[in-house]
């Protein structure tokens, strides 16, 4: 057997969401991301500059999508999930700093083995949101 072509890393993180409105408070206005696009059933933010966090309302995607240039298979995901967002070891007291202003109460802190750090909080949806520093995996 050939072996598998090189993969170029994680373009997209999805979520699923049960209030759009609510979501799109959280994360532009708690976390200060950027929307590049939304509509009803998705919204998409750009992280660390080559990937994507996706947001879709739950339920909304159960469908097939048709496109002009093709299709989306369905998919859906129900529960809380886990989703890491990389930082920069001296930005995190900073990221603590704004979570705190911004009401967002942490859930759990831990130093890892390989010196990196983490943060978990939760977003509306009760899924667990994780900032962490370099070290934590030999690839970051």
């Amino acid at each position: 057997m050939a072996d598998a072509p090189p993969l170029a890393g994680v373009l997209e993180t999805a979520l699923y969401v049960d209030d759009m409105a609510r979501a799109r408070a959280f994360y532009e206005g708690k976390l200060g991301l950027a929307t590049m696009f939304a509509d009803e059933r998705l919204t998409a933010y750009p992280v660390g500059g080559r990937s994507a966090l996706l947001l879709f309302l739950r339920g909304a995607t159960t469908e097939t999508v048709h496109l002009p240039g093709g299709t989306i298979p369905p998919h859906d995901g129900s529960g809380p999930v886990h989703c890491a967002l990389a930082v920069a070891a001296a930005d995190l007291p900073g990221w603590e700093a704004r979570l705190a202003a911004q009401g967002v109460p942490v859930e759990g802190r831990t130093r890892w083995p390989r010196g990196s750090e983490s943060v978990y909080f939760r977003d509306p949806d009760g899924h667990l949101m994780e900032l962490a520093t370099p070290g934590l995996w030999p690839v970051w």
